[in-house]
């Protein structure tokens, strides 16, 4: 292990003290810190009191979005490249082997949000902020309990902006005992937007339109179901998580040919990096979006993923060679390369309960 010892890391906590306060008593040099929303360094005592906030060894103090961008998660910013050899001095830095498992692969482990009240009421939820049912809670214990007991851990967490993932995947890292990890929320992680049939019974709105017309709306590529007026309740601008969004990234409805045009950038830009970086990934997300992941790394035809559930809450493990390409898991679920964790008949059940959801009464 080349990782420094403590007292290294103090005498390098040290060098960064002096330096923060030789540069607020010297006006007349450049300051190497700088606000992330401003430009006026930091004095010395801020520096000491936003330090102490963080004890040794903190990843977050000085850490970079999973390896993806030189960015502070605070008002504190380092210029340059002394950002990451600090890193390096304070509390060591990931290589991409380290997230090679025994056989020279990856891991990235995928999870849909556990039953919320929505999905148990049988409605269109799409970026509707819908809470975890109690169900729900339960299903993300379950997943927890399944990673747990195969020795699962991960060093990030990706999710969306909506609180039904979000929760499910705080529940499984609480239960892993890993809630002091990066967690890193992205819309573009959010469910496919349904448009106008967000709030309304899937199966009554099978009896209103048709199955074929709803099937349509709801499994086809690239069919969006009608637009949503902005002055629904339901419309996403008003939610406060959404509100910085700029108006070509806020949709009225979307089809799944949408929902891969909004991954694939966050898996090329964010996703991909932090897995290469040696970071295990977890992603706890939506259907929709895992659809549209799952899509580009099995090379799934439109066809294919039409006909592709994922199910709520069970685990699903992916193996990735040093391309970031899927290695078929043992016990890989067809015609996905991962494996769902748990036991194949409750997956296959789960699976089906997906695709019945606007069967007949």
């Amino acid at each position: 292990d080349l990782r420094p010892s403590a007292m290294a890391r103090c005498l390098a906590m040290a060098i960064v003290t002096a330096m923060a306060t030789l540069v607020a008593s010297s006006p007349s040099c450049p300051s190497a810190f700088s606000s992330s929303s401003s430009t006026s360094s930091l004095s010395s005592k801020e520096f000491l009191s936003l330090r102490a906030s963080s004890p040794l060894p903190s990843s977050a103090f000085l850490s970079s979005r999973a390896g993806v961008a030189d960015e502070v998660r605070g008002p504190l910013r380092l210029r340059g490249g002394m950002l990451e050899r600090l890193k390096e001095m304070i509390g060591g830095s990931k290589t991409a082997d380290d997230g090679l498992d025994e056989n020279g692969h990856y891991t990235l482990v995928l999870v849909r949000h556990g039953e919320s009240q929505w999905n148990k009421e049988n409605r269109f939820t799409g970026w509707v902020d819908v809470p975890l049912a109690e169900t729900g809670v339960e299903e993300a214990k379950r997943a927890s309990n399944s990673l747990k007991s195969e020795g699962f851990s991960f060093d990030i967490m990706f999710t969306s902006f909506l609180q039904r993932a979000i929760k499910t995947g705080l529940l499984i890292l609480e239960d892993l005992g890993l809630l002091w990890i990066p967690v890193d929320k992205d819309w573009r992680l959010n469910e496919r937007h349904y448009g106008a049939l967000q709030g309304l019974n899937k199966k009554e709105t099978v009896e209103k339109h048709g199955s074929e017309q709803v099937n349509l709306w709801r499994r086809s590529y690239d069919t969006p179901p009608p637009p949503m007026s902005p002055d629904s309740p339901y419309w996403a601008g008003n939610q406060p998580q959404h509100k910085s969004l700029s108006a070509k990234d806020l949709p009225s409805t979307e089809c799944l040919k949408d929902t891969v045009a909004r991954v694939m950038p966050w898996w090329k830009d964010v996703c991909a990096p932090a897995i290469k970086s040696g970071r295990r990934v977890l992603v706890a997300a939506h259907g929709n979006s895992l659809r549209a992941l799952v899509k580009y790394l099995d090379g799934l035809s439109d066809e294919e993923i039409c006909a592709l559930n994922i199910p709520t809450a069970i685990p699903l493990v992916y193996k990735l060679d040093k391309n970031l390409k899927p290695v078929k898991a043992e016990g890989a679920y067809a015609p996905l390369s991962g494996r769902y964790l748990g036991d194949p008949e409750m997956v296959r059940n789960a699976i089906e309960g997906v695709a019945n959801q606007t069967g007949k009464k």
